[in-house]
């Protein structure tokens, strides 16, 4: 019986020493052999593994090369081969767990069998593997491809200008495109989106995108163009800048290239960087983007090719708003989409406002919110909002931050006093300048006027002013807000600006005594009755208020003060006696106020240089040797004070400072008069205003003619004067006016032409308006007259704007066709009998003016072809 129960233990060792005993068997008698070698075998693979991704690496980063195509296949291979590898010997505890009998035998034979046999083919494949790892070379340059497309979100509003580069590229010499504007304008994504529309549509370019750097640009330049090129390799940083150039002119010489070049601040050498011109034989081309319109000017100086990237128009700037905040935000409440306008309008079509303050009003869900955005951004105090003090405006002071000395950025702030949007006249900020002491210590007024108009024209190259109109700028209302920013972050200076918030009295200040400029203008203060102490006030604007009383004891705590501003107060009659305690004054402007006298107390004011009178109609009485007690004065403006100007001319002979005056002549006795008093022509007489002239029928333009400084001549309501007297011995030199700039003429109802106006060739502006006998403006027989002498073969070569209205009798400008190179916009209201324009088709040449005037009137335009008209058009603009 014993043996019977033994049997079954006895077969089940004798089938498993027959397994053993068959070839197969091997599987299991070294599994434990065959694991210790795959693990050992796998661990060199991925040391292998890792010593070529390291070369590969080296080669792709430092040296621009593309891995072989069979070095990423064996790569790819290994990581398989190792992953199976490794997922077995994950496995195999639970298999060794089941070995007997010394490692020979199973509990589990068939799942033994099974894995031991996986375990022999991953070994040899690692092995196969390995030794196919063997490469002499892993990377090698790679083709180039034409464009690399950069990713760009969607934008608004550049379609055309997108429009106008990609036109422009299409000339046959276009060679150097700029594209320049104010930070935030959109330059980097318009030079995107050309970037992308070379990838999308078929060109032979090279398209090669840089980026400029403030430190270094050229060196930088150079690496981002060998990066693109193929260049940058171990030896390329060793390289001198020449050798680099050397390298990169090789290549690009032999392509037909597109470099697109971003935001450069100064002008770059391309040649010196290696970069070929672009010629119409290479047909190569470069765009570049900067905030300098110097930039663009040094860079190529065809302003055909330098393209300005406006900030975009209402409809635009709020369609980019609407996006960044949101439609569900802009449906929570049914206020705030107008509200959402009202908002867009304060960033004034900057796109980087737009975004910026999109973004941190998407969360903002009722009215109140959006109010108060509006109250901050008015205000300028847009620093509340997330992104804006810390990323917008620090991307808007790089170009504060490189303007070219700590003078043009105090010129640059000074601006921000000034109301929101408000043109600024060039000539009154140049003045407020040189009071507040900001300008170089000059010999001359001149020359600090000419130091100040060079400042202006660098803040405009800087795109951080901006020419508006007729001898004005303006500062972006983003600009502005960036500038009290800066005020408030970075300077020791303050300023306290609450222009155009409709105040009724003063603001309230946490510290009077640190403030330096206070702007009050343009809001509804009536009365000053208490004292400021503001010891370090060198500024005070507080022009366009309802100002009616202004308390002696207003200015006792300002000894400081260099610059006050009173323009503009049509209530206020009477000067407090206590301003004789502005014992620094420099600079007042009484403009626009309705004072009656001076105080004789202003005679304390020692260094006055600026005074400003003009339009005071109703001021009366100054008291003798007033004026003539300010020996510093330099600037005198009296053009429409009530005050004759002949009662002062003595005085004014005593002035060795004077400079400049304006004056109001009421007769042409006066104007006689004052043409023999010495200081009427030594200083530079800038504006001329005749008024009435009752006592003349005409007149006699050489006293005027010998003006050397004229800048302006406004001819107002001289009923009786018919006629301005050309003298025949000023003929042949017809270049008496050479400074004259403007023209007015309104109410002179008897006056048949203004011919003399041929003797201002670099005239800007003619105004015309209510002269109800004026049949032309240039007769033919006078300008033959001058033709023939060759005195003035340009008429109206500088010419910016003719307006002409309510001219009832008018038939002809000029007799002939004239070009107009400069002429921006013709305003033609109620003259019905001016029939034909001194327009043809030469005149049209580049030209794209404005002309503006009734509809009916546009349709009985004469034109001397059909050319001309199909040419002028387009620019009509209906009155």
């Amino acid at each position: 019986m014993g043996n019977i129960f033994s049997f079954p233990i006895g077969n089940a060792i004798i089938t498993r020493c027959w397994d053993c005993a068959t070839g197969q068997a091997s599987f299991i008698c070294n599994l434990e052999g065959n694991l210790h070698a795959l693990q050992t075998e796998v661990a060199e693979l991925k040391e292998l593994r890792s010593d070529l991704m390291r070369r590969v690496k080296i080669a792709e980063d430092e040296q621009q090369l593309k891995r072989l195509n069979q070095v990423e296949g064996w790569l790819q291979r290994a990581d398989r081969v190792i992953n199976d590898a490794d997922q077995l010997i994950w496995e195999s505890p639970q298999q060794i767990n089941e070995l007997c009998m010394g490692g020979c035998c199973s509990r589990h034979p068939r799942s033994s069998h099974k894995f031991g046999k996986q375990l022999v083919k991953r070994l040899q494949e690692v092995k196969d593997q390995k030794q196919k790892g063997d490469f002499g070379i892993v990377a090698e340059k790679s083709p180039l491809l034409s464009v690399t497309k950069r990713s760009t979100e969607p934008t608004v509003g550049l379609e055309s200008i997108l429009s106008k580069v990609w036109s422009c590229l299409q000339k046959q010499q276009v060679g150097i495109i700029g594209l320049y504007g104010l930070g935030g304008v959109g330059k980097t994504t318009l030079l995107n989106q050309i970037n992308n529309k070379f990838h999308d549509m078929p060109h032979d370019y090279h398209v090669i995108w840089a980026v400029a750097s403030q430190d270094r640009p050229i060196e930088k330049v150079q690496d981002q163009i060998a990066k693109r090129i193929g260049l940058l390799n171990e030896g390329w940083k060793s390289k001198s800048l020449d050798e680099k150039a050397g390298d990169i002119s090789s290549i690009l010489c032999t392509k037909k290239f597109a470099l697109l070049l971003d935001d450069i601040w100064e002008w770059i050498d391309l040649t010196r960087a290696g970069v070929p011109l672009p010629t119409q034989q290479n047909g190569s081309i470069v765009i570049f983007t900067t905030r300098r319109l110097d930039v663009c000017c040094q860079m190529q100086p065809n302003m055909d090719n330098n393209i300005k990237v406006k900030c975009l128009l209402p409809g635009e700037a709020l369609k980019l708003f609407e996006e960044k905040v949101g439609a569900e935000t802009l449906h929570t409440h049914p206020d705030i989409h107008k509200l959402a306008e009202e908002v867009a309008k304060e960033c004034a079509g900057l796109p980087l406002a737009l975004t910026t303050i999109g973004r941190a009003m998407a969360s903002k869900k009722t009215p109140q919110e959006w109010k108060y955005a509006i109250q901050v951004l008015r205000q300028s105090t847009a620093s509340v909002f997330p992104g804006v003090g810390k990323e917008m405006y620090p991307k808007l002071k790089f170009s504060y931050d490189c303007l070219t000395s700590e003078r043009v950025k105090s010129c640059f702030l000074y601006c921000s006093l000034y109301p929101e949007d408000e043109p600024i006249k060039e000539d009154e900020l140049i003045h407020c300048w040189i009071g507040d002491g900001i300008l170089d210590k000059h010999t001359n007024l001149s020359s600090a006027r000419n130091q100040g108009h060079f400042i202006i024209g660098s803040l405009i190259e800087a795109c951080l002013l901006e020419k508006v109109r007729f001898s004005r700028v303006r500062m972006h209302d983003v600009v502005r807000d960036m500038a009290l920013w800066i005020v408030g972050e970075f300077e020791k200076e303050k300023f306290l600006v609450k222009s155009g918030v409709q105040l009724k009295e003063l603001p309230e200040a946490e510290k009077w005594e640190e403030i330096t400029r206070m702007s009050l203008m343009d809001n509804k203060i009536e009365n000053l009755t208490e004292i400021l102490e503001c010891p370090n006030l060198q500024t005070l604007f507080l022009g366009r208020n309802d100002l009616k009383v202004i308390m002696d004891v207003f200015f006792n705590s300002m000894p400081m003060l260099r610059v006050l501003d009173l323009s503009d107060n049509m209530n206020l009659e009477e000067l407090p006696v206590g301003i004789a305690k502005l014992v620094s004054l420099e600079h007042l402007n009484l403009s626009f106020t309705k004072i009656t006298k001076l105080p004789v107390e202003l005679k304390a004011l020692e260094k006055l240089k600026y005074l400003n009178l003009e339009w005071t109609r109703d001021l009366e009485m100054i008291p003798q040797q007033l004026i003539s007690s300010f020996s510093k004065l330099q600037v005198l403006k009296m053009m429409r004070c009530g005050y004759g100007c002949s009662l002062l001319l003595e005085e004014l002979e005593h002035l060795k400072y004077l400079n400049v005056l304006t004056l109001t002549f009421r007769s042409a006795s006066e104007l006689e008069k004052a043409s023999r008093f010495n200081k009427f022509f030594s200083c530079a007489i800038e504006h001329v205003s005749l008024l009435d002239f009752r006592d003349s029928r005409s007149l006699n333009i050489l006293a005027l003619a010998n003006l050397q400084n004229l800048y302006s001549i406004k001819c107002t309501s001289c009923m009786d004067l018919k006629k301005v007297k050309i003298a025949s011995n000023i003929v042949e030199g017809a270049r008496y006016f050479h400074s004259l700039r403007y023209v007015g003429l309104t109410y002179c109802k008897q006056m048949r032409d203004v011919s003399w106006v041929i003797f201002a060739p670099h005239l800007e502006k003619l105004l015309i308006r209510d002269c109800n006998s004026l049949e032309e403006i240039i007769s033919k027989e006078k300008l033959d007259e001058v033709t023939e002498s060759k005195a003035n073969k340009n008429l109206f070569s500088r010419l910016e704007e003719l307006d002409l209205r309510r001219l009832p009798k008018m038939k002809t400008i000029c007799y002939r066709a004239l070009p107009f190179p400069q002429l921006k916009k013709i305003s033609i209201v109620k003259c019905p009998m001016l029939k034909k324009l001194p327009l043809n088709s030469n005149s049209a040449k580049g030209q794209r003016f404005i002309i503006e005037g009734e509809k009916e009137w546009w349709k009985d335009v004469e034109w001397e072809d059909e050319s001309t008209q199909t040419a002028f058009l387009p620019s009509f603009k209906p009155q």
